[in-house]
């Protein structure tokens, strides 16, 4: 199962070819992520999740320009892999709102909970890993 966010790619997104640059990409696949991994986690009581997560590892795989419009593009979310310390989430951006749209853009990022505080790595509690496996279960 998928976890779909709608985003809208602003003008500022653009390069000059009229196309959503690689950097401004990235940026959208991270707002796609973040009612999940930030809202969605604080409403199930997980607080540490959202205090910290960084991107160990990213690859972005362009099959067609995104072309900024007055619409959303649609980002389907799916957990790739679940391991103790990290998770992988793959990406599938279509160039508009609905499924039928055409798939622009494959990515994934590899992402690993991170403590703040002591500003090293930690492993997912349980608690997290049932968060993760649900929340892409149930979308």
């Amino acid at each position: 199962m998928s976890y779909i966010s709608l985003i809208r790619p602003r003008w500022s997104d653009m390069d000059v070819y009229g196309h959503v640059n690689h950097a401004n990409l990235v940026t959208l696949l991270e707002e796609a992520r973040i009612p999940l991994l930030f809202g969605d986690a604080v409403r199930a009581g997980l607080t540490e999740l959202p205090k910290g997560i960084v991107v160990v590892k990213l690859a972005v795989h362009y099959r067609s320009p995104i072309v900024v419009s007055d619409q959303d593009i649609r980002v389907e979310i799916s957990l790739k892999d679940l391991k103790h310390a990290s998770f992988t989430l793959g990406y599938k951006v279509h160039n508009g709102p609905a499924e039928a749209d055409k798939v622009a853009v494959t990515a994934e990022t590899v992402l690993a909970p991170f403590d703040t505080g002591s500003e090293r790595p930690r492993r997912l509690t349980e608690d997290e890993r049932a968060f993760l496996e649900k929340g892409f279960a149930d979308a």
